[in-house]
């Protein structure tokens, strides 16, 4: 059995608590080797039947990252709607939603759903699994960024088809994510909307059941 030191012990769940969605860069190229981190980190994931569904789009063409930045602000403005003469107006228009231009890098982390083949592993039940494992290997990414100290956003507010046709990437494939990489000088120490009082995070004991759904014990040394 392995066993990690108290340090390195520490340095993993620091990453984990401290991670945070980015939205604001500094004009400071990533060298190769920290990209590339990355995205070893991220392809070494765990996947449902070791599908590794994963592909990685790596964007530094000033062009076309404006041409993305251009329709997340579409979708932005189309959200913006849903929140009109609402406590939330303000706040969401506050938010800074991507910094796709700012970022030197971004990747489009993309979904083959047909990368397994015709029968994969333990996907027979649950066809999402694909999903949940790109999912992964987008949480490996961030942790990986915290580590090598560089910053990391992920965009989700685009129409899939857009982002197909700027990227050319083929109908079957789903652009899952992207990833807006690179330093920045303002790395906060709570979650932006929390900052921006859009929600808090839900206190632990209260998501927790016992052996079925609704039932609660007492528990004593979870944090909120």
């Amino acid at each position: 059995m392995y066993q990690l030191t108290k340090e390195e012990r520490n340095g993993v769940y620091k990453a984990i608590f401290n991670r945070r969605d980015i939205r604001s860069f500094l004009n400071i190229p990533i060298p190769d080797d920290k990209l590339y981190n990355l995205l070893e980190a991220a392809h070494r994931a765990p996947s449902v039947g070791f599908m590794q569904p994963w592909n990685f789009i790596i964007i530094k063409n000033d062009e076309i990252k404006k041409e993305l930045a251009k329709i997340v602000e579409k979708e932005r403005r189309a959200l913006a709607i849903h929140y009109e003469d609402t406590d939330r107006e303000l706040k969401f228009l506050d938010l800074k939603i991507a910094g796709i231009i700012e970022a030197p890098v971004t990747i489009c982390v993309t979904c083959n759903p047909f990368s397994g083949g015709d029968h994969v592993l333990g996907r027979n039940s649950i066809p999402e699994t694909d999903l949940m494992s790109v999912s992964c290997a987008i949480q490996n990414m961030w942790l990986a960024a915290y580590a090598e100290g560089l910053a990391m956003g992920w965009v989700s507010f685009y129409k899939k088809s857009d982002v197909r046709k700027i990227l050319e990437i083929p109908y079957h494939i789903d652009p899952i994510a992207l990833i807006s990489i690179g330093y920045t000088d303002n790395y906060p120490d709570r979650p932006l909307l929390e900052i921006h009082n859009w929600e808090k995070r839900e206190q632990l004991n209260r998501l927790i059941f016992d052996n079925k759904w609704g039932t609660n014990e007492v528990r004593t040394g979870l944090s909120d």
